[in-house]
């Protein structure tokens, strides 16, 4: 039995874990792009 004929890989759960992790570092990696993009804009004159 190599690792991935475990059974763990079978189960909808871990898809759903590994879906959301992903989903959540994606997010995290866009967030901080946008914010170093914010913080090194020029400052507005008003």
């Amino acid at each position: 039995m190599s690792l991935l004929d475990a059974p763990i890989w079978r189960d909808p759960g871990t898809w759903i874990v590994l879906g959301v992790s992903l989903l959540s570092i994606v997010v995290a990696v866009v967030m901080h792009q946008v914010i170093r993009r914010v913080l090194r804009a020029p400052p507005r004159q008003d």
